[in-house]
């Protein structure tokens, strides 16, 4: 990642002020003492260690600075509760070939509860701000809350991102013996997830080989958590 941001920034000159650097929020040794104006996480909140990151982010951050912190959970396919229903099952359910039990714990269920149990001590913060975002079946962004993350994109794309997924690797590992069909198997968790899918959904079902080409829109549930030093 830090490979990366380098990357990124190495034809910028404007941006030659920027620092990169390899921690953890539970040891910021390299800043001073109310050194710094802001601290910013984005989709990692609900891997700290609460008991060090707190005294750590009340050290670094100077009076009147900020934290926030920003994270994103499940999607759902707007406008189709059925593959959405599906896609929940497949991901979440802990009976045998499902997803559910690869996940890691306790992060993942704290994202999905939108990080409520992620709490910025009374004593050192002030001013707590959540935006939440709940995706719903209506239309788009007829969830609750403000809706900050969305997309258009081929369900061939969705099959692809549900493959990055932490625990669809954990399932591979835990599966050997299935292999996607794309790798000349007879199919994976994903393949299964979307045979179900294509017959809850005849719309899709429909365009028969090239069911990978039809779009949709997706959104995501989201969270951003803001407090400020006191």
């Amino acid at each position: 990642m830090i490979a990366q941001a380098h990357s990124s920034i190495k034809d910028l000159p404007e941006f030659s002020n920027i620092t990169f650097r390899q921690g953890s929020a539970e040891d910021l040794s390299f800043a001073e003492d109310g050194s710094l104006d802001m601290v910013i996480a984005g989709q990692s909140a609900h891997w700290f260690d609460y008991g060090k990151a707190w005294p750590e982010l009340g050290r670094v951050v100077r009076k009147g600075g900020t934290v926030a912190f920003w994270g994103y959970k499940d999607n759902v396919f707007v406008g189709y509760p059925a593959a959405t229903k599906i896609l929940d099952h497949y991901c979440y359910s802990q009976d045998d070939g499902m997803m559910g039990r690869y996940w890691e714990q306790p992060g993942r269920s704290i994202l999905r509860d939108l990080y409520r149990s992620i709490v910025p001590p009374e004593s050192e913060w002030e001013e707590v701000e959540r935006s939440e975002y709940e995706p719903a079946m209506e239309g788009p962004g007829t969830g609750k809350g403000e809706r900050l993350m969305w997309k258009n994109i081929t369900l061939g794309g969705m099959e692809g991102y549900l493959r990055t997924f932490s625990a669809y690797h954990n399932w591979t590992e835990a599966h050997p013996e299935k292999k996607a069909r794309a790798e000349g198997g007879e199919g994976d968790v994903v393949d299964e997830m979307f045979d179900e899918i294509l017959e809850a959904e005849p719309e899709w079902k429909k365009h028969g080989e090239n069911w990978r080409d039809k779009e949709v829109e997706t959104e995501w549930g989201s969270v951003i958590l803001m407090a400020r030093r006191k």
